[in-house]
């Protein structure tokens, strides 16, 4: 067998910090190249007397700045005529400095193995070199480049040998030179970035082998790609110019089915990744995934003239390659941790696909390609998704009565009906035809359930079951992720979240139909923890989230208007201890004031209305006289609670804590907060709103969550007990027990008695069928039913229209009109008629008294009367309600609000997590900092 030929080719650009190293190392080679040849692309720092001191100048070719690696070789080439069949030629960068026996080991591997064409040394990284950066690449469809390796991994040999590859790069690339005359060479669209890919891809389709050689090493410092140099190939930014020829790459190689796929997956991913940028703060690389795709899809016969020239084999070697690529299942994968990594206010740039080792500021390595098959396993193995998983588990058992109905309704809440543009149309007119007609704006709630109902797909039955519903298990989640910094170990964190999660206050609250307390609950814990970020976080960390903080709190204020002031009188104490916060605490508190400002200056003429919440205010949902065992039981009061001594045991645990010598400043403040919130709760149930007691819900979830977070705080000191031996040991073992009553009470006492209260899956119609059908021009319908009356208007009402305020001259005529009609007095129905009521319907039952009393009425005609209800027809004209008018602000203000939503959206969005020794770690709360500093003895 003859001796292969090797031509050498080293491209060099502004490279003599490592150029010289190379150049060395080419030269030491134990199976030297027969020929060799330099290229400099227009260098300015001496590259180019390097490559002629060690080539000469004959050697040498001279070329532009602007002179792309492809053309270079291709220009080498030009001038060197063919050595034979068995040439090889040997690609070589100027900042890529092989091992001796580089060559010698490629060289080795391709004869043993005849359709080997191309070859790629192991890539070790130029600083650190036992670090790898690559042991061949593979692609996903939507450009993504894979190594295959760990971040930062170490070379152990644990990926040695000789393998089948999609791609190597071309620093150090060996391949024959017939192939590579054959299949085109480089393409000299891609001056910078995935030419190899793309010439591997074309090698393989062609029926050749791409393997790579670990036994063959080279390092590789990746100047281009670490911005280590300036690029000059291209004017486009090298994210831009890489992002674009990833997707062109793929777009020209793959079948054209499965290009067609590709196409739609890049064009939503990268809108997806667009979005992401925006709200991140990070307008550049918005703008360069944006120009990218543009630049494909605005060049299509561009793309048109690659597939063509690409056509022969493609198909036949996808089936080769397929197997080659990242598996499918990756990329959901690598969607979630780009996700998780904007939550975490980390810059999610890396699953946009970069080139080589290009990454974060920490320069980490790409991440492992996953196993698709162990992910789903890895995702519920987690504490918290556990955690969640059981939560939902035991809201489903105990909610069994509630699910697989047709109408969820019931107590506070009005039964769910219409769709999510049934909502954005009450929130957004001016005037509402409901009831007797009213101007007012309508509750900012309603378009947050209009938001989240058509994330829903327009379902507002499911937006608001799984508000409800489903609040134990969010409120479990968002209690869970907001103590991970304040309790770092995760077995009392996980205690903490399911105790608070199935405080009474959340299982009340759903039997009672309380969505506004509901909501609240969930948002509670990131109240606190957005809030410590605010009081003791690096100044821009603690801006974002003032931000967040003000939006979140300007939802809970919507449903729960209670919660505002609540939680205002603790930021104003917090911003008086910790001076340097109080301009971001002034912004959360002035977020919700500016954003419901309509609305909730309407609060400020009946400031009794500030206790109530999102739904119907029923005397039957609230104990008339709370008892006190039930305040300190953190029970308040009304349907569905479980007994006092379900929470006894939390409330045992807070107390023994105590009796802590150490940590006195933590009991302080867990206890702070939660005699704070008994204390409202007590003065809350002692107020009267509209003829009932106000329920103290929302102040028991405040109090709630200060002892839990107290608990959960203290509870390492149980260990230290525990490991003292005798006494001790026995005292923390009671502790702890008692402890886990809590949730393992609560929970067996939930799934047991199931949902106890007025709400129901099944909630009946109010209105009756034939009121509706015979309402079809405007009339209304009286609907009574025991001392309670109201006002519909053709169809069941929506959420939020029960509680838009009436003129208070017409809800007196209403209401005088109907205590005559119920008393047998004549002449009120023409008052009814003149409002606008043209039906009376009485739900059942329907006494035999009010029966008789309603037939005595000259001017009502009985139209039915059965178990179903009884419903009379107006003999009087009945008077069409007039519009009334609408405020000239009304829609101005809607535009101003949405956009004053976004603009704080995106200030709370999280900005890119800065690295290196100046990096500011996420802050503790504040109770876990005095824990730190007083454990250390400071």
């Amino acid at each position: 067998m003859s001796r292969p030929y090797v031509t050498a080719i080293v491209v060099a650009h502004d490279g003599a910090r490592w150029l010289g190293e190379t150049l060395r190392a080419l030269v030491n080679q134990s199976r030297r190249p027969d020929r060799v040849a330099g290229v400099d692309n227009g260098s300015r720092d001496g590259s180019a007397d390097l490559l002629a001191q060690a080539f000469g100048r004959g050697n040498l070719i001279s070329l532009p700045r602007s002179t792309g690696f492809g053309e270079a070789v291709a220009e080498v080439l030009a001038k060197l005529p063919p050595a034979g069949s068995d040439e090889w030629i040997w690609l070589l960068h100027d900042d890529c400095a092989p091992d001796r026996r580089a060559l010698e080991a490629l060289l080795t591997a391709a004869a043993q193995d005849p359709k080997a064409a191309v070859l790629g040394p192991k890539l070790l990284d130029w600083l650190d070199r036992r670090r790898l950066l690559e042991v061949g690449v593979t692609v996903g469809r939507t450009g993504r480049r894979e190594t295959g390796l760990e971040p930062r991994e170490f070379d152990q040999g644990q990926h040695d040998g000789t393998h089948d590859v999609l791609s190597v790069s071309t620093a150090g690339m060996l391949i024959r030179r017939d192939v590579w005359e054959r299949v085109g060479g480089l393409d000299p669209f891609f001056p910078l970035f995935r030419d190899d890919l793309d010439l591997c891809w074309r090698v393989r389709n062609a029926g050749h082998k791409v393997l790579n050689v670990t036994f063959a090493v080279a390092w590789h410092a990746e100047a281009a790609a670490r911005r280590r140099r300036r690029i000059t190939v291209s004017g486009d930014h090298p994210r831009r110019l890489d992002r674009r020829n990833a997707i062109f790459v793929v777009m020209a190689n793959l079948p054209f089915g499965a290009m067609l796929w590709a196409l739609l997956r890049n064009v939503l991913g990268s809108a997806f990744r667009t979005a992401l940028f925006v709200v991140s703060k990070q307008p550049a690389n918005a703008l360069d995934e944006m120009v990218a795709m543009a630049s494909i899809l605005l060049h299509p016969f561009r793309l048109l003239r690659a597939r063509r020239a690409r056509r022969h084999g493609r198909k036949k070697g996808y089936i080769r390659i397929k197997r080659l690529m990242t598996p499918r299942g990756a990329a959901w994968r690598r969607l979630t941790d780009m996700v998780q990594s904007f939550l975490a206010g980390e810059a999610p740039v890396d699953s946009a696909g970069r080139h080589h080792h290009a990454t974060r500021s920490t320069e980490d390595e790409y991440e492992v390609v996953p196993a698709d098959t162990g992910a789903v396993k890895r995702f519920l193995s987690r504490p918290g998704v556990v955690l969640m998983l059981a939560l939902t588990a035991v809201a489903l058992v105990a909610e069994r009565s509630l699910l697989g109905g047709e109408r969820l309704g019931g107590g506070a809440l009005v039964p769910v009906t219409g769709g999510a543009g049934d909502l954005w149309a009450f929130y957004t007119e001016g005037f509402h035809d409901v009831g007797l007609g009213s101007n007012a704006w309508a509750p900012p709630y309603v378009a947050v359930l209009a938001a989240l109902s058509t994330l829903a797909f327009g379902r507002t039955w499911l937006a608001v079951s799984v508000l409800l519903l489903g609040s134990v298990p969010l409120a479990g989640a968002t209690a869970y992720l907001a103590t991970r910094h304040v309790i770092p170990a995760v077995p009392p964190r996980a205690w903490a979240a399911g105790t608070y999660a199935l405080l009474p206050v959340a299982t009340g609250a759903i039997a009672a139909g309380r969505l506004g307390t509901a909501v609240v609950f969930v948002l509670v814990p990131l109240y606190a923890s957005l809030g410590t970020v605010v009081l003791s976080g690096e100044r821009r960390r603690a801006r974002r989230a003032a931000w967040a903080l003000g939006l979140l709190l300007a939802v809970g204020t919507a449903f729960a208007p209670l919660a505002y002031p609540l939680f205002a009188v603790l930021g104003v104490l917090a911003a008086v201890a910790f001076r340097g916060a109080v301009t971001s605490m002034a912004i959360a508190l002035a977020v919700p004031p500016v954003l419901l400002f309509p609305w909730l200056a309407g609060l400020v003429t009946s400031p009794g209305k500030i206790l109530l919440e999102a739904g119907l205010h029923d005397p039957a949902l609230v104990d008339a006289a709370l008892a006190p065992e039930s305040l300190l039981a953190l029970s308040p009061g009304g349907p569905g609670l479980p007994p006092f001594w379900v929470t006894g045991g939390l409330v045992a645990a807070a107390l023994a804590a105590l009796l802590m010598r150490r940590q006195r400043m933590i009991v302080a403040i867990g206890w702070g907060i939660t005699l704070y919130g008994v204390l409202a709760a007590i003065l809350v149930s002692r107020v009267t709103v509209e003829g009932a007691r106000a329920w103290p819900g929302v102040p028991l979830a405040f109090a709630g969550t200060g002892l839990v977070v107290l608990v959960g705080l203290t509870a390492h000191r149980l260990a230290e007990l525990r490991a003292g031996g005798g006494l001790r040991r026995l005292g923390a073992m009671a502790v702890a027990a008692v402890a886990f009553s809590t949730p393992l009470l609560a929970a067996g006492y939930w799934v047991a008695t199931g949902v106890r209260g007025p709400l129901v899956g099944d909630a009946p119609d109010v209105l009756p069928v034939l009121a509706a059908a015979r309402t079809t021009h405007g009339e209304r319908t009286l609907v009574i039913k025991g001392s309670f009356f109201t006002v519909l208007h053709g169809r069941m009402p929506l959420i939020g229209e029960s509680e838009l305020p009436i003129a208070s001259e017409a809800r007196t005529r209403l209401g005088a009109a109907v205590e005559g009609l119920v008393g047998g007095r004549g002449g009120d129905a023409a008052t009814l008629g003149k409002l606008g009521v043209g039906m009376v319907a009485v739900a059942p039952p329907v006494s035999a008294g009010l029966a008789r009393t309603l037939d005595s009425q000259p001017s009502l005609a009985r139209m039915s009367l059965s178990e179903a209800g009884g419903l009379w027809r107006l003999a009087e004209p009945v008077v069409r309600v007039p519009a009334q008018p609408v405020s000239a602000l009304h829609a101005p203000w809607l535009w101003a609000q949405a956009a004053l939503v976004l603009v704080i959206a995106v200030l709370a969005a999280p900005g890119r997590r800065e690295s290196g020794p100046e990096a500011v770690e996420t802050p503790p709360a504040v109770a876990a900092r005095v824990a730190v500093n007083v454990a250390g003895g400071r």
